[in-house]
C-alpha cells in the first residue's frame, strides 16, 4: 500500500483541493476588485500571481500581467504546473493508474473534467468569469461527494483526505496571507471589506454570522477562518480532520515506525496550538506572524509525510 500508491492517493487528494482553492482564491480578487479603484491595471493581476506563487514561471512566458493572460496562465496552462487544468489532469492521471482500486466514479468524474476543461479557452472564462469558476467549484463538489458516498473507509480513503485536509489548511492560510499582506496599508474599513470578501469565496459568511451575529470585525473573521472548530474550511478544522485520518491509517508491522508517529505528533502539535490560541493573536501584526508560522507547518509537514510513506518511489511533487 505505501510509496507510489499511497502518494499517489495522497496527491489526488491535494490536487482536487487546489484546484477548488485555486478557484476561490480568483474569486476573492474579483470580489475585492468590485470593492476597491486599482490605480494600476497590472498591479491588481501581480497580487494574484503572487498569491499563488507563481511570479517567476510567469514571467518566463509574459512580459505584462493582463487579465486575459494571467487567467489563462492559472487556471487552463498545462505548462504551469500548479493551473487549474493542470491539477484536475494529475489527479486524473493518478486515477487511471489506481482504477481497479477505487469506484469507477471517481474515474468518470475527474476523467470528464478533465475534457471539458482541455475544451475550455480563454475566450470562455472572460466570457462570464464567476460563472466559470462557479462550474470549477460544483465538478470538484461532484468529485468530493462521490469520494464521501461510495469510498470503502480504509488507507485508500485516508491518503486521499489528508492530501485533502493539508491542502486545505495551507491554502485558507495562503488566501488569508494575500489579503492581510495587501491591507497593510488600508484603514479598517478597507482591511474589513477584503476580509468579508474571503468569507463570501470560502461560503462562510452565513456561518459566521450565525456565530458572531452583528459583530463583524477584522480579528472575528480571522478568528472564525483560522481557529473555529466546526467551519469545515477553517485551519483548525482542517488540522482536526489531518490528525484523524493520519491516526486512522491501518499499517502492518514492517510499514510501522518512527516517520508515522512522527507525521502524527506533529499534526498533533499544529492542532494543539491552534486549539489554545489567543484571540490576541488575531489583531495587527501578529496574525501575519501566525499565518506565516502556519504556512511554514503545513510544508513541514508535508515533507515528513513524504518522508515517512512516499520516500521510495516518487509520483507527484
Amino acid at each position: 500500500m505505501l510509496n507510489r500508491n499511497a502518494e499517489a492517493l495522497f496527491w489526488i487528494g491535494r490536487y482536487i483541493e487546489r484546484a477548488e482553492n485555486h478557484a476561490r482564491l480568483i474569486d476573492v480578487h474579483y470580489h475585492i476588485q468590485q470593492e476597491e479603484d486599482f490605480q494600476q491595471e497590472g498591479h491588481k493581476w501581480s497580487r494574484l500571481i503572487d498569491a499563488l506563487g507563481v511570479r517567476t514561471q510567469y514571467q518566463q512566458q509574459f512580459e505584462s500581467f493582463s487579465e486575459q493572460d494571467v487567467l489563462s496562465f492559472i487556471t487552463l496552462d498545462l505548462g504551469n504546473s500548479n493551473s487549474i487544468f493542470s491539477c484536475v489532469h494529475q489527479a486524473r492521471n493518478n486515477l487511471r493508474t489506481l482504477r481497479q482500486h477505487l469506484p469507477s466514479e471517481l474515474w468518470d468524474i475527474a476523467n470528464s473534467f478533465n475534457l471539458w476543461l482541455g475544451e475550455r479557452s480563454v475566450a470562455d472564462i472572460m466570457s462570464g468569469p464567476h460563472q466559470f469558476y462557479q462550474q470549477i467549484k460544483e465538478r470538484t463538489a461532484m468529485f468530493l461527494g462521490a469520494e464521501q458516498s461510495v469510498m470503502l473507509r480504509g488507507n485508500e480513503w485516508h491518503f486521499i483526505e489528508s492530501g485533502r485536509f493539508l491542502e486545505r489548511a495551507e491554502n485558507t492560510t495562503r488566501i488569508l496571507q494575500s489579503v492581510t499582506v495587501s491591507c497593510r496599508s488600508k484603514d479598517m474599513n478597507g482591511v474589513y471589506i477584503q476580509l468579508q470578501a474571503v468569507l463570501k469565496s470560502v461560503s462562510g459568511y452565513q456561518a459566521f454570522r450565525r456565530y458572531y451575529a452583528d459583530a463583524m470585525s477584522p480579528e472575528s473573521i480571522l478568528e472564525f477562518l483560522i481557529a473555529n472548530a466546526y467551519f469545515p474550511r477553517s485551519v483548525r478544522f482542517s488540522f482536526h480532520k489531518l490528525e484523524e485520518h493520519l491516526a486512522k491509517l491501518q499499517l502492518d508491522s514492517s510499514e510501522k515506525g518512527s516517520g508515522h508517529e512522527k507525521v502524527i505528533r506533529q499534526a498533533g502539535k499544529i492542532k494543539a496550538e491552534l486549539d489554545y490560541m489567543e484571540n490576541e493573536d488575531m489583531s495587527g501584526d501578529l496574525v501575519e506572524d501566525v499565518l506565516n508560522s502556519l504556512m511554514l507547518s503545513c510544508q513541514k509537514l508535508g515533507k515528513t509525510m513524504e518522508g515517512a510513506f512516499f520516500r521510495r518511489e516518487g509520483i507527484s511533487a
